[in-house]
């Protein structure tokens, strides 16, 4: 089933997400409509509470990053042909690399896009679906799209790493977001 997308301003953004226990209420469910929801809204990664569930479980797929690259694009990662997964209960355990800055958005901010500066590589302990624990490192475009997802767990949103000279500048837009006055072509839900 596709959700509708929890907009900025609502309070389950700011939350720092619960663990997920094997006894968690309909998850295979919850996964499953979280990779529709995504897919649907042409996202390469989703939040629990992008979906107004406030707990540690993030799916994403930079598979299709490399699906649709151009030719003149083969090169710029190194971490072809991308990863899909399912991240549960994830905590960083080292950042590495130097820094890099990309144009990230957000399905929760939509329409707006910033180069955002993060590490070149994550390694991750996680449990997948099954509560498998896995520890794992990342680099890449596959790193940044863990990375961003992870804040999503831990309350924050890639426009808290802009300064805020150019956080002020974007006021209006965010306001018109979380007001509900913007026109996306997927389902989004907004703050009351």
């Amino acid at each position: 089933m596709i959700l509708p997308i929890v907009a900025y301003g609502s309070p389950v953004l700011r939350k720092v997400c619960d663990n997920l226990t094997p006894d968690y209420p309909g998850l295979d469910k919850l996964i499953a409509d979280m990779w529709e929801t995504m897919y649907n809204s042409n996202g390469v990664g989703l939040a629990a509470p992008q979906i107004n569930v406030p707990v540690r479980l993030f799916i994403m797929d930079s598979e299709q990053i490399f699906e649709n690259q151009e030719e003149d694009e083969k090169d710029d990662y190194p971490d072809a042909p991308g990863f899909k997964g399912v991240f549960l209960n994830a905590h960083i355990v080292a950042l590495n690399g130097k820094e890099w800055a990309y144009n990230e958005g957000c399905l929760s901010i939509p329409k707006i896009r910033e180069d955002i500066m993060r590490n070149e590589e994550v390694t991750l302990e996680f449990e997948d679906e099954n509560f498998n624990t896995h520890t794992k490192t990342f680099n890449g475009i596959t790193a940044r799209v863990i990375l961003h997802e992870y804040d999503h767990i831990e309350g924050k949103l890639f426009i808290d790493y802009l300064k805020p000279l150019k956080r002020k500048l974007m006021k209006r837009k965010l306001d018109d977001i979380s007001k509900g006055r913007i026109k996306v072509d997927y389902r989004m839900v907004f703050p009351k």
